[in-house]
């Protein structure tokens, strides 16, 4: 059976098909959440012919909707608007899919499950030991400990996760710089960690995005001029060095903050970890982070990106639930 998984977040709209395709179209859902069917119905179209769809979200969690249970309810409304007949499946919190019917009568046991969908595809690269799963993503890091190829999470909800650090709300792009740099700068959403990374090149240049802090474009120049902001100047009134400097600086504290949450996770498992499983387009971020802490020795390393391409490994959530919704039939 052919597959289409997606990821819905509030940021990012993410396919992948169970024949390895995969997708991903910047939408900000919280801006224009009546529009989610269109944009939807663009990204199909990209796809190849599909039997089935096989869903999951986070975007349940945008402020345009006054709960969750709405988010829910509308991001299924616009799945089923486009599905083309096809079959919708849901991944819920139990850790299996459920129809669509079944999803709306529940819709809080779908919010926010996709890091379970990816641990529970990815545990095939750790069958034995224990192990744990990093993916770093655009706005969020989820961290999964695994043993023996099965998720041991120790809570299900976005709110259970973050308080045992296996849900950090850090990522790539999306971040405030201002949440990084320990009131060093301005407190204001001039900037965000895209303007770190392209700076320092992990990130490359797109001049097409304008999805940034001042909707200007995501270069490098630009991102200098809102990395300047952040010290109360611009790009005339301070030096490269010192807007160099403040990018390392929120660089290494989002390191930091990573390490550390890595080690505590850690730590629950039985033993320490033997396998790494690396996923998301901030895979760079992660041996930074784990070199900063000693409690997470060094050991096997999978990366999703090399296993299965930068692609896949970015949609990687929609990518798990395309291939195990096609292998349950």
């Amino acid at each position: 059976m052919d597959v289409l998984g997606l990821d819905i977040g509030g940021a990012n709209l993410k396919a992948a098909h169970s024949s390895g395709l995969a997708h991903s179209l910047p939408f900000a859902l919280w801006k224009t959440p009546a529009l989610l069917p269109d944009a939807l119905d663009r990204l199909l179209q990209e796809m190849p012919p599909f039997d089935a769809l096989a869903v999951t979200m986070t975007g349940e969690l945008c402020d345009c909707f006054e709960s969750k249970r709405q988010g829910v309810l509308a991001i299924l409304e616009a799945v089923t608007a486009v599905a083309q007949q096809a079959p919708v499946q849901v991944w819920c919190h139990e850790g299996h899919f459920i129809d669509a019917t079944a999803a709306r009568a529940t819709p809080l046991q779908v919010a926010s499950a996709n890091w379970l969908a990816l641990a529970t595809f990815a545990g095939r690269y750790a069958p034995k030991g224990p192990a744990l799963l990093i993916d770093i993503g655009s706005t969020t890091t989820d961290i999964v400990p695994l043993l023996d190829g099965r998720p041991q999470p120790a809570g299900r909800t976005d709110l259970e996760r973050l308080h045992s650090s296996e849900l950090l709300y850090t990522g790539i792009r999306r971040t405030p710089l201002c949440a990084l740099l320990g009131g060093y700068g301005a407190a204001e959403v001039f900037a965000t960690t895209l303007d770190v990374y392209l700076l320092l090149d992990f990130l490359p240049e797109d001049p097409t995005d304008n999805n940034t802090a001042d909707g200007r474009p995501a270069t490098k120049i630009c991102a200098e001029a809102r990395i300047a902001r952040m010290l109360c100047a611009d790009r005339e009134t301070s030096t490269a060095e010192e807007r160099g400097r403040l990018a390392t600086l929120a660089w290494g504290n989002q390191s930091m903050l990573l390490g550390e949450a890595f080690h505590r996770v850690a730590r629950r498992l039985p033993a320490l970890p033997q396998t790494i499983l690396y996923a998301g387009e901030g895979e760079f971020l992660i041996q930074d982070a784990l070199e900063d802490q000693k409690g997470v020795p060094p050991c096997r390393v999978v990366s999703l990106c090399r296993e299965l391409g930068p692609a896949i490994s970015r949609a990687a959530c929609a990518y798990a639930v395309a291939i195990l919704a096609a292998e349950k039939g």
